[in-house]
């Protein structure tokens, strides 16, 4: 079975492409997500999901902590970054460890940057994300190699600085980053509900007269900001000149 959490689309797409290369099928990680309704016939657990900040994004590893699985799985990390990953790997591990669970192999995967809510931080270009998007397909069928033989390898891009990145930043960014206080919206906002539809931890309420409005189970996964269709989403004032990703049906 593999887990799969995708606020903008990068990991579904990894997902859904790991699933078909593996015959798996894929299990959304939301606020309502039914472990006990798993694949019962499965021999492994792939956790697929984006890097937050050079680390694990909290809802993941919430579910990891909580989830009811068989101790028999064989589990492994596919995490999708913008451009490296720092120590992910080993925080996944721990908590993988920390449950008893088998951690067995990892692998990163460069998708299209998606974190546009600190200065110096924008999306790819299109002819930069087309490349990237491009370079997965490849990739995906090498780590579906690697679990199918049950490699036993942490192939991730850790970057420059990995302990800095995720031993300091991450936490700083966890505890002081990922308020969703700041999202509004613009007069453009035609209140289609696109964002309260797609948001995986139904965190936003349409309120007739007033659009969407956020409530406090967010996972910071700026799903709601690129999805749009008006770019009408705003961050405070962070993304108002920032650029929107808008993931493809499948990669190329």
């Amino acid at each position: 079975m593999i887990a799969c959490f995708s606020g903008c689309g990068n990991s579904h797409l990894v997902a859904d492409r790991l699933a078909q290369s593996l015959n798996d099928s894929v299990t959304a990680i939301r606020h309502d997500t039914d472990w006990n309704a798993a694949d019962g016939d499965t021999t492994r657990m792939v956790w697929v999901f984006p890097v937050y900040s050079w680390g694990i994004p909290p809802v993941v590893a919430s579910h990891i902590a909580s989830a009811t699985l068989p101790e028999t799985l064989d589990h492994y990390m596919v995490c999708t970054c913008g451009d490296d990953a720092g120590l992910t790997d080993r925080q996944w591990r721990r908590m993988i460890r920390r449950r008893g669970w088998k951690a067995v192999g990892t692998w990163s995967v460069t998708m299209p940057n998606t974190y546009v809510t600190l200065p110096g931080f924008d999306v790819d270009s299109p002819a930069l994300a087309s490349r990237k998007l491009e370079a997965a397909a490849a990739r995906i069928a090498d780590i579906a190699r690697g679990i199918r033989h049950h490699a036993r390898v942490d192939d991730v891009v850790r970057g420059t600085l990995p302990w800095l990145k995720s031993r300091i930043i991450y936490p700083l960014f966890r505890r002081f980053m990922m308020s969703p206080r700041p999202f509004n919206t613009s007069p453009d906002c035609t209140s289609c509900g696109l964002c309260a539809r797609k948001c995986p931890m139904g965190n936003i309420t349409m309120t007739p007269g007033h659009g969407p409005e956020w409530g406090t189970d967010c996972a910071f996964c700026l799903g709601c900001y690129h999805r749009c269709p008006v770019h009408a989403v705003n961050y405070g004032r962070a993304t108002a000149s920032k650029g929107q990703y808008h993931s493809p049906e499948s990669l190329p």
